[in-house]
C-alpha cells in the first residue's frame, strides 16, 4: 500500500472541500483555474495549482499558511491508512515529500525512513525537462524544502538516484530487501 502526499494534498483541494474553501479565502479566487468563477459550491472552479505555487513559493508566510491548511488534511488521511492497516503483515509506504522530525520526533510511528536522494542541480534538470517547470518556479520550490543534508539525518536508508534507470532499479531492490528486514522485525 503507497500513501501518496501529494495525491492526498491534491484531493484535499478539490471543490466543495474545507481546505479548498479556506484556501480561497486565504488567498482569493486569482488562485482559481477561472478565476471570474464563483468558488465553493457545484461546478466550482478548480484551484490552478500553477498560480498558488507562484504565489507561495515566493513567499514563506503564504506557505506557511498553505501548509497550515493542507498539512492536517494529509496528515488525518495517512493517519487512517496507517490505522487501518495497523496489525496486518502489509508493507505500507508513505511517499512524503516533506517528511521531516518535528521537536526531535519524526511525524509518524515510522519503522523505517528511506530517502531517495539526487544533486540538486540533476533534480532542477529533471524538474525543468521531465515535468515542464520553468527553472526560476523549480528553484524556489526546491528551496522551500528540507535541504538535502538534512532529509539524509532522517533517513535510515538512502537511494542515490544518479545514474541509469537499471542502476535505479538496483538500488530499489536492495532498498525493498531492506524494508522486507524491517517487516521481519530485524532493524
Amino acid at each position: 500500500m503507497v500513501v501518496d502526499a501529494d495525491a492526498l494534498a491534491r484531493a484535499a483541494l478539490e471543490p466543495g472541500t474545507p481546505a479548498y474553501a479556506a484556501v480561497v479565502a486565504r488567498f482569493g479566487p486569482s488562485v482559481l483555474a477561472e478565476p471570474r468563477a464563483a468558488p465553493g459550491g457545484p461546478g466550482a472552479a478548480p484551484i490552478d495549482r500553477g498560480r498558488l505555487a507562484a504565489l507561495v513559493f515566493s513567499d514563506p508566510e503564504a506557505l506557511a499558511s498553505l501548509e497550515a491548511i493542507v498539512h492536517p488534511v494529509v496528515r488525518r488521511e495517512t493517519e487512517a491508512v496507517l490505522a487501518a492497516h495497523a496489525g496486518s503483515d502489509d508493507v505500507v509506504v508513505l511517499d512524503l515529500p516533506l517528511l521531516q522530525a518535528r521537536d526531535g520526533k519524526p511525524p509518524y510511528d515510522l519503522d523505517g525512513v528511506l530517502v531517495v536522494d539526487a544533486p540538486e542541480d540533476l533534480a532542477l534538470e529533471r524538474l525543468v525537462s521531465a515535468r515542464g517547470m520553468d527553472p526560476d518556479d523549480a528553484r524556489a520550490r526546491m528551496a522551500a524544502q528540507p535541504d538535502r543534508l538534512a532529509r539524509m539525518r532522517e533517513a535510515d536508508f538512502v537511494v542515490t538516484n544518479l545514474g541509469t534507470l537499471e542502476e535505479l532499479e538496483e538500488m530499489v531492490d536492495r532498498a525493498w530487501q531492506w524494508i522486507e528486514g524491517l517487516r521481519r522485525g530485524a532493524r
